[in-house]
């Protein structure tokens, strides 16, 4: 699966995803994002780290997994 059909999937779960990523000047940075539009070439989401709606380019993304919520069953 590409890059940017995981992401249109993640986005129709609106998931939350933590992400590494190839920062401009070749440094790898980690996020945790949600999901607010996917395009061609890039995507917009709304980045915890710096609490702004930032713009990143799909071709520098290097792993996407979603955010898993478990839940306590209370009794």
């Amino acid at each position: 699966m590409s890059v940017r059909n995981q992401l249109i999937k993640s986005a129709g779960y609106n998931e939350s995803l933590d992400m590494m990523y190839l920062a401009r000047g070749g440094t790898i940075s980690k996020r945790r994002i949600n999901l607010l539009q996917v395009g061609e070439v890039s995507f917009r989401a709304y980045c915890f780290l710096r609490k702004f709606k930032r713009t990143f380019t799909i071709d520098n993304e290097l792993a996407l997994v979603p955010v898993v919520h478990k839940e306590s069953m209370v009794i």
